[in-house]
């Protein structure tokens, strides 16, 4: 069951502006990523839902959540049908991101009052989406759309709030381009927790590179 209501997930996401995604079918090593990346002062990751008995890692991170970084947030992408997105949240997840818009989705989550984030890539999605609850739509892959993408959203729709993901990385010009298009916040993959880092077990490093996407992020802001 969710610790956390999709209101106080929603506003993390914008506290925070940083979502570290990840995924591993090695439970120690996923620990250690998601304590570097708390460390670095992450309180949301979405564990990317990629692979065989991913659930059962997760169950195990979300405990490990629970029990040692209080305040972390974990949720799960790459959900792609109603009955995974119940398990994940019969499991702990505390918002559920998906690749694509599907109704299913949004009803089973909305039934726990879970906040649910669905890919989008058209004006009339988005839309729809919010139409059927979505407090933050996700903007996938965000590389082919850019910041430009947004800023013609926000025109019309200055209340629709995006993340994008995909195309995104710790560099500051990166960065300043999707936040000074509006961005809610934005899920970093690969870019933040890289083959290196992982290979290396650098999480020490990781912990730093946190630290610095988001000082980066709060002076975007100011």
């Amino acid at each position: 069951m969710a610790q956390f209501t999709r209101i106080e997930v929603a506003q993390a996401m914008k506290d925070t502006g940083m979502i570290p995604l990840f995924f591993s079918n090695d439970i120690e090593l996923s620990k250690n990523i998601l304590k570097a990346c708390y460390d670095g002062g992450a309180r949301l990751m979405e564990f990317t839902s990629r692979g065989d008995f991913a659930h059962e890692i997760f169950a195990e991170l979300t405990k490990y959540a629970i029990k040692e970084l209080p305040g972390m947030i974990m949720g799960v992408g790459s959900v792609t049908d109603a009955a995974a997105a119940s398990l994940y949240m019969q499991l702990g997840a505390n918002f559920i991101v998906t690749p694509v818009l599907r109704e299913d989705i949004a009803i089973v989550c909305n039934r726990r009052k879970v906040l649910w984030s669905p890919g989008c890539g058209t004006l009339t999605e988005i839309t729809k989406a919010e139409e059927l609850g979505c407090e933050v739509v996700k903007l996938f892959p965000g590389d082919l759309y850019g910041p430009d993408f947004i800023k013609g959203i926000k025109g019309p729709q200055p209340w629709t709030s995006i993340m994008p993901t995909g195309g995104v990385n710790p560099s500051e010009e990166n960065l300043k381009g999707w936040f000074s298009a509006g961005v809610h916040c934005v899920g970093m993959g690969s870019q933040l927790i890289s083959k290196e880092i992982i290979a290396n077990k650098d999480y020490a490093g990781l912990t730093q590179k946190v630290k610095e996407v988001y000082a980066i992020i709060d002076k975007l802001r100011k």
